[in-house]
């Protein structure tokens, strides 16, 4: 599975941003793909996840309300919609597969590179 991650960019609190994520390779529509962040502990956080199927999608309850997962089939891409962005979302984003529904970034086996987000006033 190949991913590729985009739309990250400079934005102001307050207002949006939407993050791409393009999939690629033989099996990649039997995966999850979840969007991960860095912290400034240099660890990964989870974010969302939406399984590829359908049928699950999760949130971390930082973003619940603000950020939406979603996914379109024809066009192989996975969304996160961010709004209402704030100064603590300022962190590089990364998608990434795995096999089972989780929010453990140590289950993800594939992983795209980062796209940076900054909300600056």
């Amino acid at each position: 599975v190949q991913l590729q991650a985009s739309g990250g960019g400079l934005v102001q609190p307050g207002g949006s941003l939407t993050l791409s994520c393009a999939a690629s390779g033989r099996t990649y529509r039997k995966y999850v793909l979840g969007w991960f962040r860095r912290t400034s502990g240099k660890q990964r956080e989870f974010v969302a996840a939406i399984k590829w199927g359908g049928g699950v999608i999760d949130y971390a309850d930082s973003v619940t309300g603000r950020f939406t997962i979603s996914r379109d089939n024809a066009k192989n891409e996975v969304y996160l919609q961010m709004n209402n962005l704030e100064l603590e979302d300022t962190v590089l984003y990364y998608c990434a597969a795995s096999t089972i529904a989780t929010r453990r970034s140590d289950s993800y086996d594939y992983w795209g590179q980062g796209t940076q987000v900054t909300v600056s006033s």
